[in-house]
Parts: structure tokens; sequence; C-alpha cells
């Protein structure tokens, strides 16, 4: 029997696990494309029914892999997808998220993003967003690389409706959002969804996460999940293209960090004492 996943809850009450399935460099080659497919089948089979994708990933190809992956499961996934900032017009959004919808074989994407903040007026996306739900094609909307002043000016713009989750580089090499856009986020009942949780694979092997992992019996990259995995309202969205390698995602869930474990951690990788720019990748 596989171990039961945290969860997280959305604003609107559904819960989703906090550990996902990212899908960032899929659909580049059609050489690795039934390997990613069967990837996050594996990750559907362990309960990571979360499964991150954008229009701007392969230029649509990650969404046609994803779109194989959920055929016959559909009703298994959380899917999220996002709009680029230069389609997000109202119109465009509209149009990009249809465009979405096909890639993807399906007729609805629980959590629409958009991928960061660009030149078009955030009220006109809202209203996209907003329009789209009522068309039942989307179930809820929400952002990605947006700081707390960002998220500070969508507030304003959007009330009284409020996005659903802000999805933002963290991981624990990457740990700026700490200062303040994570605990407001907590605060504020808005998900944080943490993309690239193993900084792009540069946190594997580190000694301090190597030496963790042997108390634990697990890998360095299940440690830095787990890490995350400890955070009230996060989910992590490790991308692979091997199902062995989602399996050993998955067991990061089963791993208890001890207050030494995390004082460790703290040690070799510093929380920010003062305020950061958000990093992007």
């Amino acid at each position: 029997m596989k171990a039961e996943l945290p969860a997280v809850t959305l604003p609107g009450g559904r819960q989703v696990p906090a550990l996902g399935l990212g899908t960032w460099h899929m659909g580049e080659s059609r050489v690795s494309a039934s390997a990613e497919t069967a990837s996050l089948r594996a990750g559907l089979d362990l309960g990571m029914t979360v499964i991150d994708t954008a229009e701007m990933y392969a230029d649509g190809g990650a969404e046609m892999v994803v779109g194989e992956a959920i055929r016959g499961r559909r009703e298994e996934v959380f899917l999220v997808s996002k709009v680029l900032p230069y389609n997000a017009s109202r119109a465009g959004t509209m149009a990009a998220c249809e465009a979405s919808l096909k890639r993807l074989r399906t007729d609805h994407i629980e959590l629409y993003l958009l991928h960061w903040r660009g030149n078009h007026p955030l009220a006109g996306t809202v209203e996209a967003f907003e329009a789209l739900k009522a068309q039942g094609k989307i179930g809820a909307w929400g952002v990605s690389n947006f700081d707390e002043s960002d998220m500070k000016e969508l507030f304003s713009v959007a009330e009284p409706v409020r996005p659903a989750a802000n999805q933002v580089l963290y991981n624990l090499a990457r740990r700026g959002i700490e200062f303040d856009l994570l605990r407001w986020s907590q605060m504020q009942g808005v998900p944080i969804m943490a993309y690239s949780p193993l900084d792009e694979g540069r946190l594997v092997g580190h000694p301090v996460l190597e030496e963790i992992g042997h108390i634990h019996d697990a890998s360095s990259a299940q440690v830095a999940l787990a890490f995350l995995l400890t955070k009230a309202g996060v989910i992590a969205i490790p991308k692979s293209g091997s199902p062995e390698r989602v399996r050993e995602n998955f067991r990061a869930s089963e791993i208890r960090l001890s207050s030494e474990d995390l004082r460790l951690l703290d040690e070799a990788f510093p929380p920010p004492s003062r305020k950061r720019p958000l990093e992007m990748i």
C-alpha cells in the first residue's frame, strides 16, 4: 500500500496532493515523449495527481505529452496550465486557453495561471479568467512569479474574487520567499506552488542533504523535497522523465525530518534575513 501524500487545501475547499508532477522541458523530443508519458502515468498511479504544464513549454509540446498521459484517466487529474503574458489580454487569454484545451485533449483545466506579469493590464486578464470559469473551461485561476507587492495589487484588481495559487521558484537554495511572500500567502490562504524544487538538479548530491539522507535511508533529492513538504500551503512540482525517479520523488513523502535535520538545513541553506527580489528561472 502506498503512503498517503500530505494535502494542501485550495481556496474553495478542494484538497490536492502537496507533491505533484512538473513538465518543464517535456515535449521537446519525440524520442523522449513515451518515457515522459510513462513518468506522468507512474505519478498518477502513486496519487501525485497535480500535473503542471504551460503553453510555453516546448511551444505546446508539453501539453500534448500531458494530453496523452491523462488519456482515459482525466477524472483522476488536477490539471494546471498557464497563459503567456503576451497572450494575456482578455481576448488573448480566451484564445490561449482554447488552444491549450485542444492540445491537452480535454474540455476543462482545473487551475489556469498567468505565467508572469506582462504589459497587459491585470484587470483584463482577470476578466478573461472569470469568463472562462463561467463557461466551465477552467475551475479556478491564479498566477505565477508574483511577489508580495504584485499579489496585493492583484487582490485590489480582482476583488471580490481571489487567485487560487501563486507558482514561484522555491527550494532550499532559493528561500527568499520565506521572508515575506510565503508567510503572507499562508495568512491569505493562497497556496504556493514550488517550481524547480531541486533547483534544476543542483541540490542533488549536496553533502548536507546526503548526510541527512543517510539517516533516513533516503537520497539527497528526497530530503530536498521533504523539506518543502514541511511547509504549510506549499505544493512541490518536481519534473522527471523517468518513472523510477518519479517513484523516488514520491518516497520523499515518507520522510519525517527532525528538528536537528532542519537545523542542519538552515545552517547549510540559511533562511533570508532581509527582503530579496523574487527569483525566477
